[in-house]
């Protein structure tokens, strides 16, 4: 602040209070709207009395884009869950070939020679065991 007489100070407020017009408030705009509701077929009571239904029709409307988002996730998520069944599916079939090719009598025989169980196959036939209907014991 500067060191000036009260005087002086307050004849620059009163010049200031001077040069500050007030403007009158205008009301309301002049667009559509506002002469639609003043001259127009339907009157602000009408609005008013409306306002419940445009409100709930903005709620349904709001709940069908809510539930829009969720079907589509769900969508996502079910073709998400196809890719893997698809995948699954791949894994499980290329697994019962392997399995199946090493089920078979000569890849068991090799596997069987090749560990350390010491297994192999024999050379000779297998002989049938013959018990006469005297013999038992």
């Amino acid at each position: 602040m500067s060191n000036r007489f009260r005087s002086e100070i307050q004849e620059e407020e009163a010049e200031q209070e001077l040069i500050v017009e007030e403007k009158p408030s205008k009301g309301l705009p002049d667009n559509f709207l506002t002469q639609f509701l003043k001259n127009g077929v339907v009157t602000s009571e009408d609005v008013t009395r409306a306002l419940p239904f445009v409100f709930y029709i903005a709620f349904l409307c709001m709940v069908y884009i809510g539930l829009r988002h969720v079907s589509d996730n769900n969508i996502r998520d079910i073709d998400k869950v196809g890719k893997q069944v698809k995948e699954l599916s791949w894994e499980y079939k290329s697994s019962k070939a392997e399995l199946a090719f090493k089920s078979t009598l000569t890849e068991v025989a090799k596997r069987a020679e090749d560990d350390s169980l010491g297994i192999r196959q024999p050379e000779q036939p297998p002989q049938k065991i013959v018990v006469k209907e005297g013999e038992q014991k």
